[in-house]
């Protein structure tokens, strides 16, 4: 069984060229209190990784189960297709909506879709359930005031790396919470992480180039469920590896070779298949954890991949 093409198999040799310009997460004491090691590791990611934010990005306040939930809502020109709830990466410690503002902005002027990001709480200072329950509340506002707001109301969800754990969780909260399963269109779930204690590649990618590290991931899942033990972070709304995915809508998984997430999505994928769920995986070889922001073919064929899955999804939605 091959994992990717022709066409990925020609961009190779330029991934793996691009990989010395990969930066990487600085590395902290493992001895620093966790509030601090956290907000040091912001300072750094704010610093290494620039963000190009959108002028068409609406904020907003949303009601959160902590109070209000700032947002960044991007509107199509006209009455939208559907919805979308976007949320960011960053280790449940890290990150903002407006790392994809740019992407956000293209779904919503190429696609006709209403874009909410969330801007969820972060850990250790709010560790879980806090994230989870702000990206369900993000959820159940933009079913709830999606046709009266934006003239849809059904939904996409997405997300990169912990956003695309998330993604999956808040999906799962709206099939057993929300009961609202069958206003979901897709899920797009972006080099995401289902289970918490440590798949293969987590441990080990084979020592290849990686944004990510065993120590890092390690420590963002100490500030995401602190105190738990590896019983509990099976919990399905910890590790939605272990859930049942039955009557989730289609989805698309999309990972590097080298990522460190990397069998995270080749677990979730034929798991998500034999619930009978309409699954897509796009494996990018050669390529690591946040690929998809480098100047690669690799990068622009992954671009390319999800438009067409996103524009055939909602084809066969009739919207």
């Amino acid at each position: 069984m091959r994992l990717w093409d022709k066409e990925l198999e020609g961009y190779r040799e330029e991934a793996r060229a691009m990989l010395e310009h990969m930066p990487a997460l600085e590395k902290f004491s493992s001895d620093m209190d966790p509030v601090e090691r956290a907000q040091a590791a912001r300072r750094s990611f704010d610093q290494t990784m620039p963000i190009t934010t959108s002028e068409s990005a609406e904020l907003s306040m949303i009601p959160g189960p902590a109070g209000d939930l700032p947002v960044r809502i991007f509107r199509p020109a006209g009455e939208a297709r559907g919805l979308f709830l976007h949320i960011h990466g960053g280790g449940w410690i890290l990150g903002s909506p407006e790392m994809n503002d740019l992407t956000n902005q293209h779904l919503a002027e190429d696609f006709g879709l209403a874009v909410l990001s969330v801007d969820y709480r972060l850990a250790p200072e709010s560790p879980y359930p806090a994230g989870p329950d702000d990206c369900e509340a993000a959820a159940s506002w933009l079913l709830a005031k999606g046709p009266a707001e934006f003239g849809a109301d059904r939904m996409f969800i997405g997300g990169e790396s912990a956003g695309g754990h998330l993604a999956l969780v808040t999906a799962l909260r709206v099939r057993d919470r929300l009961h609202a399963a069958e206003r979901l269109l897709g899920l797009n779930l972006v080099f995401g992480w289902y289970d918490v204690n440590g798949t293969p590649s987590q441990r080990n990618n084979g020592g290849h180039t990686d944004v990510l590290d065993p120590d890092n991931l390690r420590f963002m899942t100490e500030c995401f469920t602190p105190g738990l033990c590896e019983e509990e972070r099976r919990n399905p709304d910890i590790s939605p590896l272990f859930a049942d995915l039955k009557g989730l809508p289609p989805s698309l998984i999309s990972v590097g070779g080298y990522d460190h997430l990397r069998d995270d999505s080749l677990f979730l994928a034929p798991l998500l298949a034999a619930a009978n769920v309409d699954v897509e995986l796009q494996v990018y070889p050669d390529s690591p954890h946040g690929f998809q922001g480098l100047p690669t073919k690799m990068a622009a064929a992954a671009a390319k991949r999800t438009d067409v899955w996103l524009e055939r999804a909602m084809k066969q939605a009739g919207i």
